[in-house]
């Protein structure tokens, strides 16, 4: 194996002759320079350095400028700054000039050797450590998803799998990523049977402690935020799985705190049509199709089926005694979102400002019409990272900076998830059957019933009946449902798409986070 080389540039460098030694013990062959002119020559010269030991106070060219001239030669390589100084403008222009570490004369041989093992080996001691930790952890989360969960262990257990998820995607290692992924799926299974076996109860009020869900939200989270007098702003980003949550919360947490980080439970469908309208109206949908048949379309239906949110929001203030000054904005494009932004000073009068942001849902069906976004976002993996890079330069991110600088209180939550899908489940119903892959409805659905969550009588869980022999069924775990006629079609096209609709972590297990501006 070859040694790793360390070019370590000081014009004391005579002095520091046991800890090249040491160093050379312990595996690195050190190059020396005893200026700055002569370090950037060998950068220039040798390709094949690992990492530099850079003293800061050298004469001729100072240590800072030849960190700068290194980083134009090789932006990649690690340069360690060491400096006898402890003024705080050197160690700020060191570590803006991109340094791996910066360390304080006099330096002891172990100091160099930690601090060299960081810059190179980190990657690796990274992934051998969260590895070994995830090993430690597997056989735990095994034997608590086969317990009898209740709905907070479950989001527990999600949020569990998805800290893991996150660790392991910024490895090179990926050696247990296939354990997790079976991990998952297996937790996947289990949460659809406990899903299976409460919904009906939950929505029937038959559960003494069932979880907030779609029609509840507001009533038992949203509505304490309006009890003062300051505005507050919910932004609800339509199709927000919680583990994009958490790759867009280190960017807004540098202007503002998480006052509350919690999970809520989508209605079924998981659809925005059934979704979305809960929460705006405080009602499960065949009460929607009962009060507001003007405003409520059911699937056979032609047209929108979420035109309404705003009057269905008024009408659910009204009932909950709020009489208050709202707005309601919809943004579907990058266009409409910089409007909202650029004239965001006039909703301030407000006392709720309500902004539905449709990104991340446009991802996921465009991710699955269009080959390039295809490849943009292949796996999980690159489905939060787009999500985040989309986040960074959105108008949304420009909203939420705007909203921090006023100090005004900012909600995040959303309607349903998405899951990644990758079997085909067979499914026959006529003409009039609704076209998503993830549930169905109609007079004549054949299916094989294990492999489905069925509702032979949509009013057991408030679902509208279009036919008296109509039912509902949901695509468990990651499947999705394909016409036998057309199967090869189906499977080809759809197979490792993102989709909702149906019952798994991903889809019903969603954030409600409350920030308070820094």
């Amino acid at each position: 194996m070859d040694k790793i080389k360390i070019l370590w540039a000081d014009d004391e460098i005579t002095l520091l002759k046991p800890h090249i030694l040491f160093l050379n013990d312990k595996g690195y062959e050190v190059i020396t320079a005893m200026s700055g002119d002569e370090a950037l020559d060998i950068v220039k010269e040798n390709k094949a350095l690992n990492a530099v030991l850079l003293d800061e106070n050298m004469p001729g060219l100072s240590g800072l400028d030849t960190l700068l001239k290194i980083k134009q030669v090789n932006n990649d390589l690690p340069v360690i700054m060491i400096t006898k100084s402890e003024e705080e403008h050197i160690m700020n222009e060191a570590i803006g000039g991109k340094i791996a570490d910066y360390l304080i004369k006099p330096v002891n041989p172990n100091q160099i050797l930690l601090s060299l093992k960081k810059a190179l080996d980190n990657k690796r001691l990274v992934s051998e450590k969260t590895n070994t930790d995830y090993r430690k952890e597997f056989g735990q989360i095994g034997m608590t998803i086969n317990d009898n969960l209740s709905w907070q262990e479950w989001i527990e257990v999600y949020k569990k799998i998805i800290y893991w998820e996150l660790e392991m995607d910024k490895l090179q290692d990926k050696s247990m990523l296939d354990v997790l992924k079976m991990q998952k799926s297996d937790a996947n299974t289990q949460f659809f049977k406990f899903v299976e076996k409460n919904y009906i109860n939950w929505v029937n009020g038959k559960n003494a402690n069932p979880p907030v869900m779609s029609h509840t939200l507001f009533k038992n989270k949203f509505l304490k935020e309006l009890v003062k007098d300051e505005p507050v702003f919910l932004l609800l980003i339509d199709n927000l799985r919680l583990d994009q949550w958490k790759v867009i919360q280190p960017i807004i947490q540098d202007y503002y705190q998480v006052e509350t980080e919690e999970a809520y439970y989508s209605i079924l469908p998981t659809a925005t049509q059934y979704s979305r309208n809960a929460i705006f109206s405080g009602l499960m949908p065949s009460e929607m199709e009962k009060m507001f048949p003007n405003f409520w379309l059911n699937d056979e239906e032609e047209g929108g089926k979420n035109m309404h949110e705003e009057a269905f929001l008024q009408a659910q203030l009204k009932r909950l005694g709020k009489d208050i000054k709202m707005s309601y904005n919809k943004i579907t494009n990058f266009n409409a979102g910089k409007k909202l932004s650029d004239n965001l000073s006039n909703l301030l009068q407000n006392k709720l400002n309500v902004i539905v942001y449709n990104f991340v849902d446009m991802l996921s069906h465009a991710r699955t019409e269009m080959e390039v976004i295809r490849e943009l976002a292949e796996n999980e993996t690159s489905y939060r990272s787009i999500t985040k890079s989309w986040f960074e330069h959105s108008p949304l991110f420009d909203i939420i900076k705007q909203l921090a600088d006023k100090k005004i209180k900012v909600v995040i939550t959303t309607d349903h998830g998405t899951v990644h899908v990758k079997e085909p489940t067979k499914i026959l119903g006529d003409k009039n059957v609704n076209s998503n892959l993830r549930y169905k409805q109609g007079k004549a659905l054949e299916y094989n019933y294990k492999e489905v969550f069925e509702i032979k009588n949509p009013a057991d869980a408030y679902l509208p009946i279009q036919h008296p022999s109509s039912r509902f069924v949901f695509a468990r775990e990651d499947r999705f449902f394909a016409y036998p006629n057309n199967f090869n079609h189906y499977v080809n096209y759809y197979k490792n798409t993102f989709q909702h609709g149906g019952v798994s972590l991903e889809e019903v297990i969603i954030p409600y986070i409350v920030l308070t501006a820094k």
